[in-house]
């Protein structure tokens, strides 16, 4: 029987793990983490609508049911496609052949420094870690008798206009004009100020105009400064300097600009493209491994007329390919090649506030709020997660208020010095 090791469990990886025929292959899933989780919901664990399980599911409980399935906990260290082996954390596991699909990471376009200074919602990590520090800017702000200073920890800078920078802004934005009176009655509406900046010309720059138009009129509805053809050039000591050259104090700078394939240690230069992206082929085979190594999501490049730069980095093309790799595996022939199908964009802004591209029709106000928040709600894993996530959300829409804002830290020791390996 065939081995198949899968790298990263996320809309891709889980798809071609369900496809694929287990009388056929053997399969092995290798991810860091041991849940896969939903990402279109990070920015709601950020701003304290949800927590982490809510939208993460066990990956153990996911393939107990699977044949032939097995799970690895692990860092990826080393991939040898002589060898065929991938080199873990903690072990080395041998394939027939390899599948690689551990999406993207922050993509910071040469300011190393962004890594450590600045707070994202790529990971369920970042996203809480982002929350607690929201959080701890409240906290601090409410006791603060310096007002100067005050207004200086309620800064938030959000960069990037897509939409997960859209909808974390707009989150800040509820929590500003609705949550600060009822919650934190020592500050005033005046003393957080949250920016959302975009280096183009557009917010939500792959969606139509008239979702671009609504969505700058909700933020702004919202109390959020929004900010068109601004580039940032760096992040120091709290202070952003600006393309323009005028510097601005931001407590807070949350990053939504930019992503990249996720770093596979010892895959050969060539297969490697712009962006960080593996480069595949229309069966998303990787070109000159075509019979060892395939790739597909965020971390395949594949061209076409269509799309010169790549399919978008997004669920829909993953789980598109995942689906469609499966049917060539289980065939035991690359006959079907890859065309995406586009089923439109969507992103929310804040309550009863959405924008939806669907086909031909574009949407927004309650209704795309509507549409978002169902397909949302199927997407998630777990009846017990989407039940979980609808009281979660049918009670905040109705008292704008929640018990999720628990500043929770981290105990520092004993120090878990193999996690970070």
């Amino acid at each position: 029987m065939e081995k198949i090791v899968i790298i990263g469990g996320g809309f891709a990886g889980l798809n071609l793990i369900k496809k694929l025929d287990p009388k056929k292959y053997e399969i092995a899933l290798v991810d860091r983490n041991n849940f896969h989780c939903f990402p279109p919901l990070f920015y709601q664990i950020a701003s304290s609508g949800l927590v982490a399980a809510n939208i993460c599911f066990p990956f153990r409980r996911e393939i107990k049911r699977m044949r032939n399935v097995s799970y690895h906990m692990g860092h990826v260290k080393n991939i040898d496609l002589k060898a065929k082996t991938v080199s873990t954390s903690y072990e080395t596991i041998s394939f027939d052949r390899l599948v690689l699909a551990a999406g993207s990471t922050n993509n910071y376009f040469g300011m190393s420094n962004l890594g450590e200074e600045t707070f994202g919602i790529k990971t369920a990590a970042e996203a809480i870690h982002t929350r607690d520090e929201i959080l701890d800017r409240f906290e601090r702000g409410a006791i603060c008798s310096d007002k100067e200073r005050r207004r200086q920890l309620l800064s938030f800078l959000v960069v990037g206009g897509g939409p997960s920078g859209v909808e974390i802004a707009g989150a800040l934005g509820e929590m500003k004009k609705y949550i600060l009176k009822k919650e934190y009655p020592e500050l005033e509406p005046d003393d957080v100020t949250i920016t959302l900046v975009e280096g183009t010309s557009n917010l939500l720059g792959a969606m139509s105009e008239h979702s671009r138009k609504k969505a700058v009129e909700g933020l702004q509805d919202l109390m959020v400064n929004v900010r068109l053809n601004t580039m940032m050039k760096s992040y120091e000591d709290k202070y952003v300097t600006f393309a323009d050259g005028h510097k601005e104090y931001y407590e807070t700078l949350i990053w939504t600009a930019g992503v990249k394939g996720e770093p596979m240690p010892g895959m050969p230069a060539e297969t490697v493209g712009p962006g960080g992206r593996i480069i595949v082929d229309e069966y998303n085979r990787v070109k000159g491994y075509e019979d060892v190594v395939c790739a597909i999501g965020d971390i395949a490049l594949m061209t076409s007329d269509q799309y010169p730069k790549g399919h978008p980095q997004m669920a829909q093309p993953a789980i598109q390919q995942a689906r469609n790799l499966a049917k060539n595996l289980n065939r035991g022939e690359f006959k079907s090649k890859f065309e995406y199908f586009n089923k439109g964009s969507m992103a929310t802004i804040g309550k009863n506030k959405a924008v939806a591209d669907l086909g031909k029709w574009s949407f927004s106000g309650f209704f795309a709020w509507l549409i978002w928040m169902l397909i949302h709600l199927i997407s998630i894993l777990g009846m017990r997660n989407k039940l979980s996530v609808l009281v979660n959300w049918f009670w905040n829409y109705l008292f704008y208020s929640t018990s999720l804002r628990l500043l929770l830290r981290p105990t520092k020791y004993p120090l878990r010095r193999h996690w970070a390996e």
